[in-house]
Parts: structure tokens; sequence; C-alpha cells
């Protein structure tokens, strides 16, 4: 037991317990007047912090720990916090062995955050300074964490930089530089240069001293000019010298390095943030064009609301049947019904099957109303695209169905058989309803009843009843043309068609006569003078002005490849100006007043299957796996897009194409971002062929024999 004693302010002190011995053996390098090393006063730091709370192998764990980590996590103003702590401690009167009892206790708290202010004075221990205490095996055994190997200057710690970037780490070079200089006499040039601007001064009014080397006076006995000697060639520095002089040398080049590290640590975190600031940049300009895509979507809806307010005003009267058809084609809603509404976009979330051969054409007036197609399987299907049933056939043309285009309720189909037939979808099935209950049933003959069989089907309920072409939903057939009719277009009116005999035709709906007709032979013997001279070389390759016309398609993606036939590939027209795309390659653009084509766009070389055109814009596609945009102001190309396979069919608008392109997907190219996109989740098995969209809502048939309905 110690023995207690009264110090002279009164208080009771025990100068001899165990404990503060350990307390005073451990502070001892810190209050000692000799000059230690910061590792040992890192060291006694650690040895203090641990010594009431450990035995004697923790406090050599945390003394390895702080000595190992102090020059990572101590600051420039850490250090220099515990050097004032470390100067102040030699005087502080808690080092004394009389002082008193509160100036000598130290507690876990004011050491442990010995970095950032080491003070031994007294201090409240908190709850998270036991939490400290409590927590010290596992702070011990608790693994450190290598830096990053990759990092520039990971060899470098904050300690070791701060040294070598502190003013005191050019005092080596200062002493090197005086300690090479040689006591030797001055050599005089400073007067020479005075005399050289006539100049006086005051050597001159004392005179000349004799201790100058001037550079005129090296010369030997035979008057030659010697090299000066050299001034400390003479003087010895010794090995003690010359051995510090290289450590310093090699220090100051380690220093060169950890600052060259520190450099290029800034330059790569100055290069990371640029790459930031590029990639917010693209990304606000990524959202600008995600506006502009909103803005153009809003110009289009807003366009057809003025579409639909002058129909509803115009209110034309219905001739024979026939409801009003818009001047161009309408667009539908701006949405989808809520049904559909949690699709995400480019998934087909509905499939149409029925079709025994390849789809051919297909067309719809809007979303969830009525879809028609055709196949080569001589079949024209309607199906309801609410439900993704079949709801009759068009059953009159004799062959495939080459062309079609629905606007309402109003179909018009052109074939094989060189015939446009026109149909009211209203009237499918018609002739079909049950007489009420009570009628009297018609008396018929059977042999007359087997006679009267038609070769058309309409779905009534659940079974497929026979209805024939004049029962009134075929409403009139035109026939003109001497080939099969391969592309047609209609407004109001007015109708263009195109066939493989090589001709245009202008029909009046109202009437069913021809009023014009143009012929692309005639318009290929009468080129413009500012045709290129591949027009010519496409004409002859591909026999144009023969009676038959065949070109073999390039290979499909699946390997498959056909003959192609039609051609006219398509047309389009508004107004007076009529656009088509023809089998020698080009595009041509007609006056439907005179009949004449004044302009003809070169470029494709191989026929164009599919075109159409805006007021600034023509898109056409080809065979040769491109697709053209021209620029109706100069009739030059402005972007041309390349496939790895034939283009068969397009559609576009201010913001995207959508072309099929002899890949299973279909493709969709942004206008506004440049970018290709592809749908394909839930698609079809084999090439898509053809294509339809309104808005959001698309269709297409591919030779897989389907049709897909799509969420754009």
């Amino acid at each position: 037991m110690s023995r207690p004693r009264k110090d002279r302010d009164g208080a009771s002190t025990a100068i001899s317990s165990p404990r503060d011995r350990d307390l005073r053996d451990s502070l001892a390098p810190i209050a000692s007047g000799s000059s230690s090393t910061s590792s040992s006063t890192i060291t006694a730091v650690g040895n203090a912090l641990m010594a009431p709370f450990g035995h004697v192998q923790q406090k050599s764990d945390t003394s390895k720990i702080f000595s190992d980590l102090a020059p990572v996590i101590m600051t420039p103003r850490m250090v220099n916090a515990t050097a004032a702590a470390a100067a102040s401690s030699r005087t502080h009167p808690s080092n004394s062995i009389i002082a008193p009892t509160n100036l000598r206790r130290l507690d876990f708290a004011t050491l442990g955050r010995a970095p950032m202010r080491l003070s031994l004075g007294s201090r409240r221990i908190t709850s998270r300074d036991l939490q400290v205490v409590e927590a010290t095996d596992e702070l011990l055994h608790a693994e450190i964490p290598e830096p990053d190997p990759d990092a520039v200057a990971s060899n470098v710690s904050l300690l070791r930089g701060f040294n070598a970037t502190i003013p005191s780490s050019e005092k080596g070079k200062t002493r090197r530089r005086k300690t090479r200089n040689v006591d030797a006499p001055h050599m005089g040039l400073k007067k020479l240069g005075m005399n050289a601007r006539g100049m006086l001064g005051d050597e001159d009014e004392q005179g000349e001293t004799n201790d100058e080397i001037r550079p005129g006076d090296r010369r030997d006995k035979k008057g030659k000019r010697k090299p000066r000697p050299s001034l400390a060639a003479d003087v010895k520095l010794g090995k003690e010298e010359l051995g510090r002089q290289k450590d310093e040398i090699l220090l100051d080049k380690e220093n060169i390095h950890v600052r060259r590290s520190l450099i290029n640590s800034e330059i790569d975190e100055i290069a990371q943030k640029i790459a930031a600031l590029d990639a917010l940049r693209s990304q606000l300009q990524q959202n600008l064009l995600l506006l502009h895509e909103e803005e153009l979507e809003l110009d289009d809806e807003l366009e057809g609301v003025r579409e639909r307010l002058a129909i509803e005003d115009k209110t034309l009267p219905s001739t024979n049947g026939n409801t009003s058809r818009t001047g161009r084609r309408r667009k539908g809603p701006a949405f989808l019904p809520s049904e559909h509404d949690d699709l995400p976009p480019g998934v087909a979330f509905m499939t149409l099957s029925g079709h025994t051969a390849p789809i051919t054409t297909l067309d719809f007036s809007e979303p969830y109303g009525v879809l028609v197609s055709a196949s080569q399987d001589d079949s024209t299907r309607l199906w309801d695209l609410c439900t993704g049933d079949e709801i009759g056939r068009l059953r009159g043309h004799k062959g495939t169905v080459k062309c079609m285009q629905v606007d309402d309720s109003t179909c018009l189909t052109g074939g094989a058989d060189s015939t446009i037939r026109m149909w009211d979808l209203r009237r499918v099935g018609e002739d079909d309803e049950q007489p009420p209950l009570g009628d009297i049933p018609e008396i018929v003959d059977f042999e007359d009843a087997l006679s009267e069989r038609d070769s058309s089907k309409i779905r009534n309920g659940n079974t497929l009843v026979d209805v024939g072409a004049e029962d009134g939903a075929c409403m009139r057939v035109l026939e003109g043309h001497s080939k099969e009719v391969s592309a047609l277009y209609f407004e109001d009116t007015c109708l263009v068609s195109g066939a493989s005999d090589k001709t245009l035709r202008q029909w009046d709906l109202s009437t069913g006569q021809c009023v014009l007709t143009m012929d692309i032979l005639w318009a290929i013997s009468h080129p413009a003078p500012s045709l290129h001279s591949s027009y010519s070389d496409l004409s002859s390759s591909t026999n144009i002005t023969s009676g038959a016309f065949a070109v073999p398609t390039p290979p499909f993606a699946d390997g498959s490849w056909e003959m192609y036939q039609d051609f006219v590939g398509a047309v389009q027209f508004w107004g007076y100006a009529l656009v088509s795309g023809s089998g020698d390659g080009c595009v041509r653009m007609w006056d439907m007043r005179t009949g004449q084509a004044h302009r003809t766009l070169v470029g494709h070389t191989a026929p164009v299957t599919c075109l159409q055109f805006d007021e600034m814009h023509i898109v056409s596609g080809s065979l040769d796996k491109s697709l053209r945009i021209w620029d109706l102001r100069t009739g030059n190309t402005s972007e041309t897009i390349r496939y790895d396979h034939p283009v068969t069919d397009l559609q576009f608008d201010t913001r995207k194409i959508v072309a099929c392109c002899g890949e299973n997907g279909v493709k969709i190219y942004n206008r506004t971002t440049m970018q290709q996109s592809t749908l394909s989740i839930n698609g079809h098995t084999r090439p898509t062929e053809k294509l339809r969209y309104i808005d959001r809502y698309l269709a297409s048939g591919a030779k897989d024999h389907t049709v897909k309905i799509w969420s754009l």
C-alpha cells in the first residue's frame, strides 16, 4: 500500500501507486527535455492510451498500430498540433511528481484524441469514449485496409507528401550550394561591364586590386589562350560531407518523385472531374433530345386534332353509301387504351395467326379497330384488334392481293388479277344476320341453293358463312391495268395505282373511270438532262424495256430469296404532286395535271420497293440494302442508312423511321438521335416484309405467316 501525503494545497496524493508508475513510464518520452523523433512520440502516445486498460501485449499492439497509421491518418494540421503539445508538455505542471492529482490524472478520452488535440488536462469521459474502450480488442484485431495499388500516389503517405512540399525540403540543396562556394579572387566581370558602358566605379578611384582574374590574361608563353582553371579543383570536402550530400541528393530525388506523384494524382482527379462533367453534359443533351421528341409528338397530336376538327366542321355527305374520307391518312388517337398502358415499349403483345403463307400486305385505320391482311395463300382476312380474332374474309380477287389501303371503313385492294376492288368493311356480314323469330322462312330449291354458293366467308358467331362478292361488301371493281397491280394510294375520291405493265393510272372513285395514264417507259426514254450515268447502266442491266421484269432479291436473314417482279414498288401523292418508285431504281416526281415526270432522283442501285414523303423529305427503300432520305428542296440525298439485307417496307414521321429490312425484327431509326433499335421481343421467327403503324401502335407481317401487334 502506498502512503498518502499532503501537498502544498492540502490535497491527498498517492505517489507510489502502480497506476501512476505506468503512466509516468509511458509519458516519459514526452516529458523528457531531450529531442525525439515523431515516431517515438507517437509510440509514447500509444503506450499512454492503452496503459490503464490492457496488458503488456495490448500496449505493444496499440503502439505498433499508431506508428503504422500515423503517416497516413495525420494531416499537416494534426502534425503541428502534436508537435506543439509535445513541446508544451515539457513545462506542463502535470509532469512534476508533486503535481496535484487533478493535473496528473489521465483519462482515455483525452489521450485518444491526441492527433487532434494533445492535452493532459482533466475531461469528463463520455459514452462514446466508453464504447471505444469496450471495443479495444476488436479494434486491435481489425484488419487495416490496403491502399489501392492502381492509384498514382498509393505509396505516398500524407505525411510524406507534406514533408516533400514544405519549403524546408530545399534546405539540403541550399546547403550544398554554399558548401561548394570557393574563396577565390573575383574575375572582374563587373568592372569590365561598367567600362564597356563608359561608367566609372568606386574601384577606379581607389585603385585596382590585384586579386582580380581577367579573362584576357589567360595566355601561355606562346600567346595562345588557355582555358580557365577550375576554381574548386583543389578543395577537398571529405568523405563524410560527400556522403551527406549524396544522401541529401537521394532525398531530393525522392521528394521530386513524391511531388510528381502528387501532381499526377491531381491531374487524374481533374481528368475524372472532366469525364464526370462530360457525362453530365451528355445526359443533359439526351434530355434535350427527349424534350425535342416530346415537342414533335405534341405537334403531330395537334395536327391530328386540327384535321379531325376540320373533318367534323366539313361533314361531307355520304356518296353511294360511302362515308366521307379524309384528305390525308387519318392518324387515329394519340394514346393507347387503358388495358395496354402497362406494357413496356418494344414488345409484341398480340399475334394474329391464320394465314398459311407469307404476308404480302396489311393495313388498318386506327388502333384496336379492324385490320386487313393479305397473304400468298390468296386470302384476305379481317381481324378484330381488340380480341385478336378473325371476323371475316374479303374474296373476289383471282390471285394474291399485292397492295391495299384502309381508311376508316373503306378498303381498296389491288391484286395479281390486274384489278382494283373497293370494299365497305361495315357491310361485311350484313346478309348473315339470322331472321327474327316469327318470320316465315323462304322455301328455296336445293339445286338453286347449291348454284348460289359463293366463295366468300364471313364469321358469324363461331361459324364461317359464305358471302358473295356481289353482296354489297365489294362496292366497285376498277379494271384497266394489263398486269398485276403492285401499288396504290388514294385520298378522297382520287386514286393512283401502279402495276407491272409499267404504267401509273389515276382513277375517279366516284365514277370508277381512269382519268389519266402515266407511262414510265416514256419517262425512261426521255430522261432529264441532269441524270447520272448510273441511270442507263441500271436500266440496261434490269431489261426494264422488255416485256417481263424479274430481279432476284438479295438473301434475307434466314438465307431465303425470291424473284422480285413488282415494277412499281410504291406510289404516293399530295395534291397534284405524285411520287413513284420503280424497278429501275429511280424515284420520280410527277405533275398529275400534265402527267409528266418533271424530276428524277437517282441514287438506288436496285428496284425501289417502298417510299413515303412529306413537305420536306422523301424516304425510299430499295433492294440495294439502303434507305435514302431525299431533300425536296435540292433533290439530293441528305442521308443514307445502310442495312445488311434488302428493305421491303417503311413508314416515317418527324421522329422516327420504321422499316422492314429482311430480318426477324423491325428496325427503328431515331431521326433526332440518329440511333438504331430493333423490335424483337416476342416477335417474328422469320424476316418481316410489311408494316403499318399509327402513333405507338404497330402491326407487322412476316414470312412466318403471322401478324404481330407491337407497342411502341
